[in-house]
């Protein structure tokens, strides 16, 4: 039995998510459905995170086990050959049975792409969240600076959300702004179900100055989801990196939503 883990970028709005479901079509089904194709065996794969419908991968990372012995390119080229254009494996290599693409994360990055206009762009459709208000960019970088630490984060997390803690870390947030995008950069250890597209939501309503940036630390002490605002869209959320420990050897990719990012 062999172990193989591979890194895949794929575009989150023509599937149901990653995990894979009865009667609905998922990223993980997709490429399960691919190995099966090349191998003949039915396996299951674990995936450093589950995204959600509509939220894209530049750098997911998952694993498998399997008998068939195949070259390292049948899980990369031969995949490919076998997926819609809308996943693509990036690279593969066989690892120790030791590792877990889910359980030896250390870190978990993710990105929202944010669009300031008037209307809607079709262009950009499913591809980045969209805002009609202004915001200040003074107190965009406040209220990232606020969610930067360990925190409780009940007033963040979906009422779906199965974590048995409230509790994360998260090591940075930050925004880039480029003419009429922001481009939000967040890590953590670990984020609960919809935290991200909350925390953007109550970042929006405090740039745009309907809320005090104090809202924040009223959300974080009263730990209640009713009283922040609805969740964002997820348009413009991209899991991008996962970071391993180095004793891996796992290919530490460097990837952005920035095109222009080096």
């Amino acid at each position: 039995m062999r172990r193989v883990v591979a890194e895949v970028e794929y575009l989150g709005q023509y599937f149901h998510g990653w995990q894979k479901q009865p009667n609905v079509i998922t990223i993980q089904s997709e490429i399960e459905k691919a190995i099966f194709s090349i191998s003949d065996e039915k396996i299951d794969t674990h995936a450093a995170g589950r995204t959600d419908t509509g939220v894209h991968a530049l750098g997911q990372v998952f694993h498998f086990d399997i008998n068939a012995v195949r070259p390292i390119t049948a899980w990369v080229k031969g995949l490919n050959s076998f997926l819609p254009e809308s996943i693509r494996i990036k690279w593969a290599k066989e690892i120790s049975q030791e590792f877990h693409a889910r359980h030896s994360v250390v870190e978990r990055e993710y990105q929202y792409l944010l669009h300031y206009r008037s209307s809607h762009s079709a262009l950009l459709s499913g591809l980045a969240g969209w805002t009609y208000y202004q915001l200040d960019n003074n107190l965009i970088n406040a209220a990232c600076k606020k969610f930067v630490g360990e925190h409780d984060f009940s007033s963040f997390r979906s009422s779906e959300c199965q974590a048995l803690s409230p509790v994360r870390n998260i090591s940075l947030f930050q925004c880039e702004y480029f003419s009429n995008f922001y481009l939000f950069t967040i890590k953590a250890n670990g984020f609960l179900h919809h935290q991200i597209r909350n925390m953007i939501a109550t970042l929006i309503v405090i740039a745009r100055k309907e809320k005090e940036l104090s809202y924040i630390d009223e959300l974080f002490t009263k730990k209640d989801r009713r009283l922040a605002p609805p969740t964002f869209m997820p348009n413009g959320l991209y899991l991008t990196n996962i970071k391993y420990d180095d004793a891996w050897k796992i290919p530490q990719s460097n990837n952005s939503v920035n095109i222009f990012h080096s």
